[in-house]
């Protein structure tokens, strides 16, 4: 079977010759720059000049094709350009790098010892209604952004080789836009005080992504197998907001989005990208046309539980531990959790292999190659 034939098989629930892998695919299943550096060096290729960085914030790198089949990526992702009307522009002090991005938010990072752009500024800190209204959001139909999109997808998808997988406009989801561009406590103390500034944040934003897919889908739509979204709703031992909470202001909106992008797709299946503990909300999601679920973090959720309960209705992506077995396992623990994994959530289908978030610069690259060798070895079915 050719990789995106084992991609469609695994998503459909059913077995293919091989357990399909993914990295690179989206921008929350890709390396740190810093590890793919290490990672051509480790195994010699001196020659190959740096990956661009895909994003900031990140520090994620872009890989090339050559890495992605050195990988096995079973997996080829087509990202939205950026706006006419914004780029990209680094600035500096003594003691940090910072830029503002097109929704407007300041991200910075130390010039000594840093390693990520972390949020520094909320444009809409404190804004009134009338604030929320008059910002000038981005604009999610602006021609420059579409630009590749259909043609890259189109090229991919009559190759035959590759599953397909479209992301969406940068910022994650409706709450998660709403808490940068906010400030997370201005946020959740309106969620729980002032709902009516809280849903005022989460329309704008879910106004600009709906609208982002309804003008681009009509035309890359028939080229993409799946569409990649991000909402991070969950902490490491809870959701960030109570069940209650999230059914009020935010499944109703992330349904709107799924909802927008199924009639416009029918066919494309819809990643979630979630992190953390988000098990008492996960038969929402999939109500709402979630179908498959990622990172599924081995540290926040019992894989043998999430696969037994609702391994008929989701799928899952990633499920390999980037914050516990594969920065600070040795390589035979890396193996075996490869083993556990794929024996666990890749039982009948529903499963495609990869790490649970970006690898990191922690991660050894003794660890990287056995986790390669080990979905090669048990990933046949």
């Amino acid at each position: 079977m050719k990789p995106r034939e084992r991609v469609l098989a695994a998503i459909n629930h059913r077995e293919p010759d091989h357990l399909p892998m993914d990295i690179g695919g989206t921008d929350v299943t890709g390396i740190n720059v810093r590890a793919y550096r290490r990672l051509l060096e480790h195994l010699g290729q001196t020659s190959i000049p740096d990956p661009p960085i895909l994003d900031m914030v990140q520090q994620l790198a872009e890989p090339s094709e050559e890495f992605l089949r050195f990988f096995g990526a079973h997996c080829r992702a087509v990202y939205p350009s950026p706006p006419a009307t914004w780029k990209l522009q680094l600035h500096g002090d003594e003691t940090h790098d910072w830029f503002i991005d097109e929704w407007g938010i300041t991200w910075r990072k130390p010039r000594s010892g840093g390693l990520y752009f972390d949020l520094a500024r909320h444009p809409l800190a404190g804004a009134s209604l009338e604030k929320i209204s008059a910002y000038p959001w981005p604009d999610p139909e602006d021609p420059a952004r579409q630009a590749g999109i259909v043609e890259t997808a189109r090229r991919i998808h009559s190759e035959g080789e590759y599953a397909v997988i479209l992301s969406g406009l940068t910022g994650g989801g409706p709450m998660e836009v709403s808490a940068w561009i906010a400030g997370f406590e201005n946020f959740y103390i309106a969620v729980g005080r002032n709902p009516d500034l809280a849903d005022a944040l989460l329309d704008r934003a879910l106004e600009a992504k709906l609208r982002f897919w309804q003008a681009v889908l009509p035309e890359a739509g028939p080229y993409v197998d799946i569409i990649s979204e991000s909402e991070d709703l969950g902490t490491q031992n809870s959701l960030m907001i109570s069940p209650r909470a999230f059914q009020r202001h935010i499944k109703p909106r992330l349904r709107q989005l799924f909802d927008g992008i199924k009639e416009a797709a029918p066919h494309v299946k819809i990643l979630l990208h979630s992190d953390g503990a988000i098990v008492p909300i996960l038969p929402d999601l999939i109500e709402i046309g979630v179908d498959i679920l990622n990172p599924v973090q081995p540290e926040c959720v019992d894989h043998a539980w999430i696969k037994a309960t609702y391994g008929d209705r989701l799928s899952f992506s990633g499920g390999l531990g980037v914050q516990s077995v594969l920065p600070f396992g040795t390589p035979d623990e890396v193996r075996e959790h490869v083993r556990a994994t794929i024996a666990t959530l890749g039982e009948g289908g529903g499963l495609i292999v990869g790490p649970s978030h970006v690898i990191e610069r922690d991660v050894p690259m003794e660890n990287i190659l056995a986790m390669l060798e080990a979905i090669d070895e048990y990933g046949k079915y």
